[in-house]
């Protein structure tokens, strides 16, 4: 099984390279409730995320969770260490702290310009967050780590995603205007297209077949031999004087 969710968590990560420009080190944003699932479950956050995700990360929060997991008491105090030993995220929320939810929401907006990943056991915040294209999902369930596969909303996302990559077609022509201008592009004669012509027969195919004589048996050629050599002998026997 391991090896099974390896190969697709390779999968979802070549995704979210190729389509929405994810690299290494990847940035996980941590809020309060995977930190107590991870504690529960005997997870360490530090040496199996990497491992999952096959590459470099960097684990970080938001000031707004720190203060979140603060607020709650003793019940989560030890997702709080858990958290204080990542890298804060500066956020917007610095003079007004904000929910954790409603931070992590905030940083991922606007197509999730800096490429997080956001790791959550809270079902509100998943559903919210499956309705924004390019984040990736982190959560526990029987003591794994799973990445959640591309919401429909990531999908869709992709053929306005791959028309930007291309120039647009004005740009395109007013580039072919001014290469022309600069006398950067060369007239080319139009190329006359050529007729196939209809083949014929092949004329090797249309040749008379050669008619090879009748061969004779080999016991007429030698009759023929025995009889020549007969006459011969006659022909000779025949001038030969007899003298008493």
């Amino acid at each position: 099984m391991k090896i099974k969710r390896q190969k697709t968590a390779r999968k979802l990560i070549s995704f979210y390279k190729h389509n929405y420009g994810f690299r290494e080190p990847f940035q996980i944003l941590f809020d309060g409730t995977f930190c107590q699932a991870a504690l529960k479950n005997k997870i360490q956050i530090k040496e199996q995320i990497p491992k999952y995700l096959m590459g470099e990360v960097q684990l970080c929060t938001t000031s707004c969770v720190l203060k979140e997991l603060e607020s709650l008491g003793k019940e989560l105090y030890g997702a709080k260490l858990i958290a204080q030993r990542f890298q804060v995220r500066n956020c917007s929320h610095f003079k007004n702290p904000e929910s954790a939810s409603a931070c992590l929401l905030s940083m991922v907006k606007d197509n999730n310009p800096h490429h997080y990943f956001v790791a959550t056991q809270d079902p509100q915040l998943t559903m919210k967050i499956k309705n924004l294209p390019g984040v990736p999902l982190l959560y526990i369930i029987q003591n794994t780590i799973v990445l959640e596969k591309p919401s429909s909303k990531s999908i869709a996302e992709l053929p306005s995603l791959h028309s930007q990559q291309f120039v647009p077609v004005h740009q395109q022509q007013t580039i072919q205007h001014l290469k022309e201008q600069q006398g950067l592009v060369k007239e080319s004669e139009p190329q006359l297209k050529k007729r196939k012509r209809k083949g014929g027969p092949n004329p090797l195919s249309c040749l008379k077949k050669k008619v090879k004589p009748p061969q004779q048996p080999a016991n007429e050629k030698k009759k023929r031999r025995s009889r020549k050599r007969r006459r011969t002998a006659q022909s000779s026997n025949s001038g030969v004087e007899i003298s008493v």
